[in-house]
């Protein structure tokens, strides 16, 4: 054994750009490097002198003592010390030069080599000192369990050996760590070049770099032991040095060349990644550090990285000006909408589009993994080299494809791509809060998905993957044990995939969706892009004329113009294109150059553009196996009042995208989302009247809201509850504890508009207003809320039963809208008499007339008046009993069971009006309110008009016969009556005891035997009942299923 040397001047080639930097620093031949501070390597106690012994292959021994030294992570976590025997030694040298880094063989045994693991970290990752030690964990605890798994894999090994054979090994999963810059860190090196090239004083450079140095300065200290800040303090200065020499020259040239950009947005990712480099150390985990520019090589594409980003060799402010609409804002204003659209990551200049040498960069990092042979490996994302050593980036999102790189490079088991969401979503959670984690996706859907603008993946990250079939994990930092997102081809098992389980604020049906998600109707995700507009070519010279659509495509090409999607009619009438809404007037310039030869001939009518849209993408691999996907997308965008303005689909059906106006954007979202069973049926409900209707709905929606979402998905949210005074605006009701306690110390006035604006929230599919009022006020409402796509369910008899002039305009915007309007408790509370004449008219039946008794309160008081007790002592037991409205006379004038025979009669077609009523009123002429008579001198002189109902009671009593205040709808003779009959007492309407109503149906079906529906007609909890019914008859209509979701038992 042989003591090694330590020298300043003959420092690794590969050594760790820290160590190159500074004369205070030296190296030793196990790759440690020591400075005048105490130093890293543990075995150094004596100033110039390592007493680690010189091996071959030196990190070899690093690596034993990783996995079993006294200083190494594992053994401290198992709690045992072990040493390791030395490594013998084939040769000796005093230094390493750096043409003369010791070389391992390239045919490495199975016990020195594992399958190696790729985990990239991003910037939200990376974020702050709390982000990095939650991180090291993270690693340090797959390392142990990679470590454990091997452990019992070589045990169970060894138990099924061949006695006499060699013991089998079975190799530790290697670590290949890929980082990103800090978070926001490439933004404010992308707006120190911005602000370099305006000179602007207010947002010098200058500051830009003290920002930099205060953000790395502060982690540095905060993560690492005092004795080990100091070279990575000392990197730190040197590179800031750099950086502000770099920058000087832009100021001064007042532009900045490709090569120079490249090397300024590369700082970020050295940082951080040494930074982690040096954080894992710390922790006696053992580990070497790459610089990915000294192994990736790229060259450039001719076409550019992102359909919106444009190529310039040399970026000046004029330039970055006329990208952006900005020739005539002064230098000042420029740069600051330029800076702010870095901060937001709006890309304005891109680079060309980086091709990967796949033979040279596999060459150069197999040489140094066998230079530097170890378990873990630190590298940096997002940045390489081109062909002539320049340092140079691989655009934004680059530390994804860095990963992915680096996976088809090591043929690595799984790329794991962390950051801070649980995974894919069926759809973007900040618009749909129900979206569900997606647990597998094939390489073609997550591809679909990320050129869609799921921020997560970008697409670039993909194809190396996929080239290599390696599978691809989205994982979250901040919760590592949750499942995330599973990317890999269809041979990967869905037995990887564990059942997501419900948590408490996650519907059953939700949870089904997500561990089910591959069989729902073969849609896993959906997916928008923003602010795209139509160009549209329009004409009859283009009926079969070929190369229109390569002319076409041409033109647009030759401006520079990427093409988000296409469609065309097969009449060949029109085509059209969509482009980004930026690039909208270019687009139709370029166009109308190319055809302007047509356009001035009239061969084409019009070239000209649709703004402000977006697009609509649904992603699913099976979808080609299931019938309907594509009449299910569009009948829930029909129900939410969106239209369509172009759609696209290839021949594979993994992709239907379809274009809609951007103020539907989030309402189409959620619909078409919703519609799939990703997530529940959302309803955002509004509630007028808080009186005992409006009180007790309120009241049953809440007992039966969670068994709702349980059983069929439905999801109804009260947002709003409002009376004659007041209002009440929320997002959900479950999160209020006394409603009826905040609506009385609200001091927000009841304002119809708003109030219906707040309920129809475009971040929910379905709006709902439940009128439980008597007003005529709001049902004059009812309109103009049809007419904006809002559905309407009422207790309110007013606006069915008023003037037919506005019962047609309801109708109309109804239908113009496609919005639902049901009244069931418009006639016998929740009894089911509407909906029973329905059935019977769609049905083919002919209506011949409809009798019924439609007043609770008329019918206790006939049960009661037999002629024995006068009906003035009836009719204050009735109102003593809460039976009556406050005054008696709304309920005997009759006027209440007309409206309910004139809502019948226009329910089978008749067009009547009220006036056209024939109505007997109780109510004598002389007490009656229209003769200023109160209610209190009502009841004192009704017993004055006593006799004549008396005589009709005796009367009926004597031929075993009963009164009954009816109304009658006769088809025959096209007229409507409301009057006082008698009936036998085997009759069913002579039968009727208490409160009930009763209605009979005779038709030519029901003629000798007339169907008739009996039941509770009045009273506030059968009415509210009423009022839920039509609620929930609504969300089936929505398509809520009709039956309890799978998975639910009675």
């Amino acid at each position: 054994m042989q003591s090694c040397v330590l020298s300043r001047q003959n420092s690794p080639k590969n050594a760790n750009p820290t160590m190159r930097s500074h004369a205070k620093v030296g190296w030793c031949s196990c790759h440690l490097f020591w400075k005048t501070q105490p130093t890293l390597c543990s075995s150094f106690r004596t100033w110039g002198t390592c007493k680690k012994p010189i091996n071959k292959t030196p990190l070899i021994a690093v690596t034993n003592r990783f996995k079993l030294g006294t200083s190494s992570f594992m053994t401290r976590a198992l709690g045992k010390v072990t040493r390791s025997p030395p490594v013998q030694a084939a040769s000796t040298s005093a230094s390493i030069d750096v043409n003369q880094s010791t070389q391992v063989p390239h045919e490495t045994s199975f016990k020195q080599a594992g399958q190696w693991q790729v985990h990239k970290f991003g910037g939200s990752s990376l974020e702050n000192v709390e982000c990095f030690e939650r991180v090291a964990g993270l690693l340090q605890e797959k390392l142990l369990e990679s470590q454990v798994t091997v452990n019992v894999t070589n045990k169970s090994s060894k138990k099924q050996q061949p006695r006499g054979q060699d013991d089998f090994h079975q190799p530790s999963p290697r670590l290949f760590i890929v980082v990103s810059a800090v978070r926001g860190v490439t933004n404010i090196l992308e707006r120190l070049i911005y602000s370099a090239i305006g000179r602007n004083k207010d947002m010098h450079y200058l500051e830009g770099i003290e920002e930099l140095r205060d953000v790395h300065e502060n982690l540095i200290e905060r993560l690492l032991p005092a004795e080990e800040r100091h070279s990575l303090l000392a990197t730190l200065s040197s590179n800031l040095r750099d950086l502000r020499d770099l920058l000087r020259a832009v100021w001064i040239a007042r532009s900045a060349s490709v090569r120079i950009r490249d090397l300024i947005m590369g700082y970020g990712e050295l940082w951080c990644a040494q930074l982690v480099w040096a954080l894992l150390r710390s922790k006696g985990i053992q580990c070497s550090f790459l610089d990915a520019r000294d192994v990736l090589m790229t060259r450039a594409a001719s076409i550019a990285s992102s359909r919106n980003e444009f190529c310039l060799d040399e970026l000046t402010l004029s330039d970055l000006a006329s990208q952006n609409g900005m020739e005539t804002v002064e230098p000042k204003k420029r740069l600051e909408k330029l800076t702010a659209d870095s901060k937001t990551s709006k890309k304005t200049v891109a680079q060309p589009r980086k091709i990967i040498d796949w033979d040279i960069s596999k060459s150069r990092l197999d040489s140094w993994l066998r230079q530097n042979p170890t378990q873990v490996v630190v590298a940096t994302g997002y940045i390489a080299c081109d062909a002539d050593g320049v340092p140079t980036t691989l655009g934004r999102n680059g530390s994804d494809f860095s990963a992915s790189v680096f996976g088809r490079i090591l043929e690595a088991d799984s790329i794991t791509i962390w950051t801070d969401v649980d995974g894919v979503y069926s759809a973007d959670p900040k618009v749909v809060p129900d979206a569900v984690v997606i647990p597998f996706l094939s390489y073609k859907e997550a591809a679909e998905l990320a050129y869609f603008g799921a921020d997560v993946l970008h697409p670039d990250t993909m194809s190396p993957a996929i080239f290599a079939s390696i599978p691809i994990r989205i994982k979250n930092t901040f919760r590592p044990h949750a499942d995330g997102t599973l990317i890999g081809n269809n041979t990967v098992s869905e037995s990887w995939l564990s059942i997501p389980s419900s948590s408490t604020n996650v519907s059953p049906a939700t949870a089904s969706a997500k561990a089910n998600v591959k069989n729902s109707r073969g849609v896993k995700g959906f997916s928008t892009v923003k602010d795209i507009a139509l160009v549209n070519v329009e004409g009859t010279g283009m009926i079969g004329v070929p190369g229109i659509a390569s002319r076409l495509f041409g033109a647009l090409y030759s401006a520079g113009l990427s093409v988000i999607m296409i469609a065309q009619a097969s009449s060949e009438y029109s085509i059209c294109s969509v482009v980004p809404g930026s690039q909208a007037d270019l687009a139709v310039e370029a166009v109308r150059y190319a055809f302007r030869t047509e356009l001035a001939e009239g061969l084409i009518s019009s070239v000209d553009t649709l703004r402000n849209c977006s697009i609509l993408a649904v992603v699913g691999e099976n979808m080609q196996e299931v019938p309907g996907v594509s009449s299910r997308l569009f009948g829930s965008l029909s129900r939410v009042g969106v239209s369509v303005r172009a759609v696209a689909q290839g021949s594979s059906e993994h992709n239907i995208s379809i274009v809609v106006d951007s103020k539907d954007e989030s309402r189409a979202l959620r619909a078409s989302h919703a519609a799939f069973y990703l997530s529940d049926q959302t309803l955002s409900v509004g509630i007028l009247g808080t009186g005992t209707v409006g009180g007790t709905l309120i009241d049953q929606i809440r007992q039966q809201v969670e068994s709702l979402r349980q059983e069929f998905g439905v999801d109804i949210r009260i947002r709003g509850i409002a009376n004659s005074k007041k209002m009440l605006l929320m997002d959900s009701l479950q999160h209020t504890v006394d409603w009826k306690e905040e609506l009385n110390q609200e001091q927000q006035t009841c304002n119809l508009d708003m109030f219906a604006k707040h309920i129809q929230d475009t971040s929910i599919p379905h709006a709902v207003i439940c009128d439980c009022t008597a007003s005529d006020v709001v049902t004059e409402k009812y309109a103009s809320w049809l007419a904006q796509g809002i559905h309407l369910v009422t207790a309110n008899k007013k606006a069915n039963s008023g003037s037919l002039e506005r019962y047609i305009r309801l109708r109309e915007a109804q239908r113009a809208a496609n919005s639902h309007f049901l009244y069931e408790a418009n006639v016998g509370a929740g009894l089911p008499i509407i909906s029973s004449l329905r059935d019977l008219i769609r049905t083919g039946d002919k209506l011949k007339e409809i009798e019924g008794i439609f007043s609770g309160t008329l019918s206790y008081i006939f049960n009661e008046f037999d002629g024995t007790e006068s009906f003035s002592t009836v009719v204050k037991r009735a109102k003593d009993k809460g039976y009556t409205e406050p005054d008696p006379r709304d309920d005997l004038s009759g006027m209440d069971v007309a409206r309910k025979i004139i809502i019948l009669a226009r329910e089978i077609g008749l067009h009547v009006e009220l006036s056209d009523l024939q109505v007997e009123s109780l109510v004598p002429e002389d007490l009656r309110a229209e003769k200023g008579i109160d209610v209190e001198t009502f009841l004192r002189r009704l017993p004055e008009y006593d006799e004549q109902l008396g005589r009709l009671a005796l009367e009926a009593k004597e031929r075993d016969q009963v009164l009954r205040y009816v109304g009658v709808v006769s088809v025959e003779e096209s007229k409507c009556r409301v009057e006082l009959r008698r009936y036998d007492q085997g009759h069913p309407f002579g039968r009727l005891k208490g409160s009930d109503n009763i209605v009979s149906f005779r038709t030519w079906r029901y003629d000798n035997q007339p169907l008739v529906v009996q039941g509770p007609g009045a009273g506030a909890d059968v009415t509210a009942g009423g009022v839920f019914a039509d609620l929930l008859r609504l969300a089936s209509y929505l398509g809520a299923p009709s039956s309890p979701m799978e998975g639910f038992s009675f």
